[in-house]
C-alpha cells in the first residue's frame, strides 16, 4: 500500500475498515472532557463497555444464589471456565483441552516450571532471551536456586549482537545447539516487551526439541496480538496475561497451555483441589488425581469476577473473527505508524526517532519501540499533554501500540502530527 501523510487518506482507510465498528465497544480515557488517543494497549487494554454489565450479572448471581451460584443459574461458576476455554483456544492455536484460565501470569509460570523444568546431572540449564521482562527473569532465577543451582551457571541469556537492538534467529538457534547437552529448558517470550520483536517460535521449538530440551513461552505480549500455533508447533507449555491485548482489566486472569502430549505423563506439579478430577472433586478424598488436560494444573477455585471480564473481551474477539482479521489490520496499521514516524524525521530534517522494532511485519506485532535521541521524556510528556497516551521506557524509548480492535488510521495520523509539533517545540527547531 502507498501510504499518505494526510487526514483524508487516514479517514479513507477507516471508512473501508471492516473492523471499525468495534472501536465503539470500548471506553477511552479522558482529560478535560477530551478522549485520549490510546496507544498503550501493549501495557493495559481498554475497558470494553460491556465489562460493567458482565460484572453486574455475576454480582447479581452472588446476591441471588450465594453459595448455590456454584451450581445454579445460567452460568454456574463450577463450570464457567469451560465457556472461556472455547474462546481462548483459537487465539493461541490450541484445542480446548490444552488451555485453561487461572491465576496470574507469574504464578502460572512458576507452576508450569514445577512440571517442565526438571534439571538432571549435566542437563540443568535454562536458555532465555537477554533483557526479558523482570517477571521472567526473577521467576527463572528463583526456580534454578530452588533446585540448588547458581543462576550465573544455570541461566544462558541470548543478547543481540554489539550495536544491534534485536536478536537474530540464527544466533538463538546457534546458542541452543552449542549448549544442547546442558539445556533442560528453553523458555522465551513470544514477543519481547521492550523491542516488540516477535521471535520465531516455531524454529525455536524445533531447535529445543532437537537437543532434547523442553520448550515453553511467555506469551504476555503475543496472545491476542499475533497468530500463534502452539499445538501445531509442538510447544510444550505456555502462559500469558489477558489484560494487555485481550482487555480483561488490570491484573486480569491468566491463561495456560499444556500440549496434549503431556496429558498422560507422570509430571511433577503443585496440586490444588480445583485441579482434582472434576466428577470426584467434592468427595474430598486423599490422593491427588488430576482432571484431564490443562485443567489438571488448576490449584485454587475459579476467580469468577476476573474470569467474567476476560469472557466479555473474548466474545468481542469471537465477533471480530478471532485473530486472523485483527492481524491483517494490525499489519497495515503498524506499518502506517512506521511510515508516519519516518515522515516526522523527514520534516524535522534530522533522525530524531529510531525504530528498534523489526521492520518486517512477520517479526513484530502491534507495537513500535522508538528511541528518541534527544529529550525523549520531555517529548513523551508533551504527547500526553496533547491527549496521546503511549508508554515511556527508560532511558529513551517511547512504545506505541496501535490496537486493531479500537485504534484507527486517523489516530495514527494525528499522533504523527502532534509528535512533529511537540518535537519542534522541545528541540527548538
Amino acid at each position: 500500500m502507498n501510504f499518505e501523510n494526510n487526514l483524508a487518506f487516514a479517514k479513507a482507510q477507516d471508512n473501508s475498515d471492516s473492523l471499525r465498528k468495534f472501536r465503539a465497544q470500548f471506553l477511552f480515557p479522558k482529560s478535560k472532557g477530551k478522549d485520549f488517543i490510546y496507544l498503550c494497549g501493549n501495557s493495559l487494554g481498554l475497558q470494553p463497555k460491556v465489562a460493567q454489565d458482565v460484572l453486574k450479572l455475576q454480582l447479581d448471581n452472588w446476591a441471588n444464589y450465594a453459595v448455590e451460584g456454584w451450581f445454579e443459574g445460567e452460568e454456574p461458576w463450577m463450570f464457567y471456565h469451560k465457556e472461556l476455554k472455547k474462546l481462548m483456544a483459537p487465539l493461541v492455536g490450541a484445542s480446548e483441552a490444552e488451555v485453561c484460565p487461572m491465576n496470574t501470569l507469574t504464578v502460572n509460570l512458576h507452576l508450569l516450571m514445577v512440571s517442565f523444568y526438571q534439571p538432571k546431572e549435566k542437563r540443568f540449564k535454562i536458555i532465555m532471551e537477554g533483557g526479558a521482562f523482570p517477571s521472567d527473569q526473577y521467576a527463572i532465577e528463583s526456580q534454578v536456586r530452588f533446585h540448588g543451582y547458581d543462576p550465573k551457571e544455570a541461566i544462558i541469556e541470548v543478547f543481540p549482537r554489539a550495536g544491534e537492538s534485536i536478536l537474530r534467529t540464527e544466533d538463538i538457534l546457534a546458542q541452543i545447539k552449542e549448549n544442547g547437552e546442558e539445556i533442560a529448558l528453553v523458555l522465551f517470550g513470544g514477543i519481547n516487551y521492550y523491542t516488540g520483536q516477535w521471535y520465531d517460535m516455531k524454529s525455536i521449538t524445533r531447535a529445543g526439541h532437537e537437543i532434547g530440551a523442553v520448550v515453553g513461552f511467555d506469551l504476555a505480549h503475543a496472545a491476542g496480538n499475533v497468530p500463534v500455533k502452539l499445538h501445531d508447533w509442538g510447544v510444550d507449555f505456555a502462559c500469558w496475561c489477558s489484560y494487555k491485548y485481550q482487555n480483561s482489566g488490570p491484573g486480569g486472569i491468566s491463561g495456560i497451555f499444556v500440549h496434549e502430549k503431556h496429558f498422560n505423563t507422570d509430571l511433577n506439579r503443585f496440586a490444588g483441589w480445583w485441579g482434582y478430577q472434576e466428577n470426584k472433586r467434592f468427595k474430598m478424598e486423599k490422593g491427588f488425581i488430576p482432571e484431564a488436560g490443562a485443567d489438571g494444573w488448576q490449584v485454587s477455585c475459579t476467580q469468577v469476577m476476573p474470569m467474567a471480564l476476560y469472557h466479555a473481551s473474548l466474545q468481542i474477539f469471537q465477533s471480530a473473527g478471532s485473530i486472523v482479521p485483527l492481524r491483517n489490520k494490525s499489519i497495515t496499521l503498524t506499518a502506517y505508524l512506521e511510515f508516519i514516524i519516518n515522515q516526522v524525521n523527514i520534516e524535522l530534517g534530522i533522525e530524531q526517532y529510531k525504530i528498534i522494532t523489526p521492520q518486517n511485519s512477520a517479526d513484530r506485532g502491534a507495537q513500535l519501540s522508538i528511541i528518541a535521541k534527544e529529550k525523549g521524556k520531555e517529548i513523551f510528556d508533551g504527547l500526553v499533554a496533547n491527549h496521546i497516551l503511549g508508554d515511556w521506557r527508560e532511558p529513551d524509548v517511547i512504545r506505541l501500540s496501535p490496537i486493531p480492535l479500537y485504534n484507527s488510521f486517523e489516530d495514527i495520523y494525528l499522533t504523527g502530527k502532534a509528535l512533529l509539533e511537540v518535537s519542534k517545540q522541545v528541540l527548538e527547531l
